[in-house]
């Protein structure tokens, strides 16, 4: 593989709430979960993503809202090593919430509404795609896949594509090495009759999808059966799959996956889809998502801040960040530890906020400053830190994360300008910033903007410790 495999579809945040039910409800005749755990992670192309990256470097060329969920899906794939290209979107996070009960789903709870229409790909986005090793389309037919520029760069790539199709979706762009439809899609989108035996149709509807979209092959998945494959030969391919009990939830994304891994690497398609029924068959009998998902995923649990008003936290800056792109504005951002707050970051806040609309501060958790600067830091916990910060005029909005870098928030925010204190600045221009890879993800900008000299956190602190000790 030379470039990195390139996922491109709708995003969803899933969370799985565990319970236990002791009792009905009183004024209804239904049962009464008491939740006792919950596990968040990207749903959707983002899954899918999650699940290429075990192989590769990935890409996902998705649509994010300005919301808390969109947040939570930036920090969850950034702590799997996918790369998020955010397409903006307009409205709400897409989320399924699966209620469970002694490993029984009892309930799922939609919410999100109706999608929006996802915003332009950057120029580096339309490049990824000339570059990849491998495509894979995971289309849940929310948008992003009737995308024109995204279709037509789809159309102009040399690297085999996979497209995984939604019944709400468009055709897959003519061309792609292989569509993979389960049973009932197959049915539907080739508008096949009842009446036939399941071979039969899977047959009748792969080959009438593949010769209706011009596309090299398609795989019909069969659940526990494995899948069909139709491509040129008038004869189908029929994988079977190891026998394989348990929690079905993702195993189409993860078939998807598997498959543009395999083509990446060089596998013909029915070697690629062999190897497909193989790893979605372990992935079933392994325990589903919730035993596949890397313990990053499982355990990235969100910042919670309580008080400070409304300018703190992701809801804040988001809808912050929605208000001047709406009015069509420049969103500016900036990071740090702000520990001890002093001239020098409030000379950097000021000279931030001039260069745009709004200025929304990524701030270090208090677990991120303990592991950048030592055990003893910071002197000032995240919550006192987050009011100081918003209390600011210059400052619209704190977000809080809590990883080594902003680089998640970053791309869940896109701002147009990212501001470092000079105290940063080498000398070497904008390419010496570790942001600046993420910023040209959607056409964004690096700068630096002058430091008062002589202000330092540690430096005081040290001088507040040498006046304690000389007591």
């Amino acid at each position: 593989m030379t470039g990195p495999v390139v996922v491109i579809g709708d995003t969803l945040l899933d969370r799985d709430v565990e319970g236990t039910v002791n009792r009905l409800c009183p004024d209804s005749p239904v049962p009464v979960l008491d939740e006792t755990t919950y596990v968040d992670r990207p749903g959707g192309a983002g899954l899918a993503a999650v699940f290429a990256a075990e192989g590769a470097e990935v890409a996902l060329i998705t649509a994010i809202a300005d919301d808390a969920g969109g947040a939570r899906i930036g920090t969850l794939l950034a702590a799997t090593g996918v790369q998020l290209y955010g397409l903006r979107l307009p409205g709400a996070t897409p989320e399924k919430i699966r209620l469970h009960a002694r490993g029984r789903v009892l309930l799922r709870h939609d919410r999100g509404g109706p999608a929006g229409e996802p915003g332009e790909p950057s120029e580096a986005m339309l490049r990824l795609l000339a570059t990849a090793s491998a495509v894979l389309v995971s289309d849940y037919g929310r948008g992003v896949a009737r995308h024109p520029a995204l279709r037509a760069a789809l159309a102009a790539t040399r690297a085999p594509v996979v497209w995984d199709p939604h019944p709400r979706g468009p055709a897959a762009v003519p061309g792609v090495h292989l569509v993979t439809p389960n049973e009932s899609e197959a049915r539907e989108l080739a508008k096949l009759p009842p009446g036939a035996s399941r071979l039969v149709t899977a047959s009748r509807g792969a080959q009438t999808l593949r010769q209706r979209w011009r596309a090299g092959a398609v795989a019909v998945t069969l659940g526990g059966d494995g899948a069909l494959l139709c491509h040129a030969g008038s004869t189908p391919l029929v994988v079977p799959a190891p026998a394989a009990d348990g929690d079905t939830c993702g195993a189409g994304d993860r078939f998807a996956a598997a498959a543009t891994l395999a083509l990446a690497g060089g596998a013909l398609v029915s070697e690629a889809v062999q190897e497909a029924v193989a790893e979605a068959s372990a992935y079933v009998a392994g325990g589903g998502v919730a035993a596949a998902l890397p313990a990053p995923v499982r355990t990235a649990a969100p910042v919670v801040v309580t008080g400070g008003g409304d300018r703190i936290g992701a809801t804040a800056a988001g809808a912050v960040v929605a208000r001047v792109r709406a009015d069509g504005g420049t969103v500016v951002a900036t990071g740090g530890c702000f520990d001890l707050l002093h001239a020098g970051h409030v000379a950097t806040l000021q000279a931030a906020r001039q260069l745009g609309d709004c200025l929304v501060v990524c701030l270090n958790s208090d677990a991120s400053v303990a592991g950048l600067k030592g055990p003893e830091r910071p002197v000032m916990p995240q919550g006192d830190r987050s009011r100081l910060l918003a209390a600011l005029s210059c400052v619209d909005a704190v977000m809080i994360f809590d990883e080594p870098t902003p680089h998640a928030a970053l791309s869940w925010l896109r701002p147009d300008i990212w501001v470092k204190g000079g105290d940063y600045a080498t000398g070497g221009g904008e390419e010496t910033l570790p942001e600046a890879e993420i910023l040209a993800r959607w056409g964004g900008h690096t700068v630096v903007v002058p430091y008062l000299d002589g202000r330092s956190t540690t430096d005081m602190i040290a001088a507040a410790r040498a006046v304690e000790g000389a007591r």
